[in-house]
């Protein structure tokens, strides 16, 4: 058997209210701690950490902005900066770039690292893999890192965001357990990709029962069980399927939003949103019935999940129609997919699942 680490997340810290604990946690690694973040991530976060900080006799020794993508310019930056400031314990407060970002800091500067996501939008809270971009915002690779993180999942904080990055949480979790479906077939009986399989089917029986409720509680800016019930999908259930999958659980809903960063029109609507709309397609492509495909759309529908093109960007021309389609064929988690998929065959899909969007807009 060959060798394989896997890398758990640290800690977790879960609940309404669990950024309290900051402090406490991060005096567990060190007495100097760097806060990095995305704008909004750092104004909702800031005064609130530097706070617990204090009280557990941590020193805040730097704040910095991430840069907006998640480049190896910007994470080379970041480790001068936490290098030159002595910082024990990184703290990454943001969404799934700024996130990535710092783990990947971290990684370059061999320190811990403390992940606080201000929305629900993706599992980079919990998982030892960092997906970068080139600065122009092309998606550019994955880099496996040897750690995970240690995190704190407020669900106070995440009920505040903007409710679309619910969706866009949604959109992504569900992809654990389609892609997986979709690929994972392994020759015989592997406990690993038993477990992955198990915790992807909790991602989505979690979100089919309580999807549409914690979407309707995010609106209101408030938590309720159904949002705690979806986080624990978001975070715990899919983090655990990247875990058990090491990484091979993605195929053509994510090779889909690769495709969609060539274009400036979609490259910024939003990973999960974007990912979404591909688990549609993907469906599609695996020549599911109707009657699945309706079902996959009135959920989505529920989760606030893009159903159509036109939903994404209303205005795309069939040039860069093409550009996206082109590059989803190309990109690696494609070649995950059992057979080999073409443009054309793409094309059908994307078709198919309009024309079932069609049905379930009209009731």
């Amino acid at each position: 058997m060959s060798l394989v680490q896997i890398a758990f997340p640290a800690r977790v810290i879960r609940g309404s209210g669990a950024l309290e604990e900051i402090g406490t946690l991060c005096a567990g690694y060190g007495s100097r701690a760097m806060l990095i973040g995305g704008v909004r991530g750092l104004a909702v976060t800031e005064a609130r950490i530097g706070n617990c900080l204090r009280a557990a006799a941590v020193e805040l020794v730097g704040c910095e902005q991430y840069g907006g993508e998640c480049s190896e310019t910007q994470i080379a930056r970041l480790a001068a900066v936490a290098h030159s400031a002595a910082a024990q314990v990184l703290i990454v407060a943001g969404g799934g770039k700024a996130i990535d970002t710092g783990k990947a800091v971290g990684a370059a500067c061999g320190l811990p690292v403390i992940t606080v996501p201000t929305i629900a939008a993706t599992c980079a809270a919990v998982t030892p893999l960092t997906i970068r971009y080139h600065d122009d915002g092309h998606f550019r690779d994955m880099q496996h890192l040897s750690h995970a993180p240690a995190a704190v999942i407020d669900s106070q904080l995440l009920a505040a965001a903007p409710a679309r990055w619910l969706a866009a949480g949604l959109g992504d979790t569900l992809a654990k357990w389609y892609e997986y479906r979709a690929i994972g077939h392994p020759p015989a009986p592997n406990g690993m990709a038993l477990a992955a399989q198990a915790n992807s089917r909790i991602c989505y029986q979690l979100i089919e029962e309580y999807g549409a409720a914690a979407c309707q509680a995010a609106e209101r800016c408030q938590t309720d069980a159904a949002l705690e019930q979806v986080l624990d999908a978001i975070f715990l259930f899919a983090g655990l399927t990247s875990v058990m999958g090491s990484g091979a659980h993605a195929a053509a809903a994510h090779a889909l939003f690769e495709g969609f960063t060539v274009c400036d029109k979609t490259r910024n609507f939003g990973h999960g949103l974007l990912v979404g709309y591909g688990n549609l397609c993907l469906l599609a492509l695996e020549q599911r019935s109707d009657e699945e495909l309706l079902a996959a759309l009135r959920l989505a529908q529920a989760c606030r999940i893009p159903l159509h093109l036109a939903d994404i960007a209303d205005d795309l021309d069939n040039q860069a129609i093409n550009a996206i389609m082109a590059a989803a064929v190309e990109a690696p988690d494609m070649a995950n997919m059992p057979q080999p998929v073409s443009v054309t065959q793409l094309a059908q899909a994307m078709q198919r699942v309009h024309e079932l969007a069609d049905r379930v807009r009209k009731g």
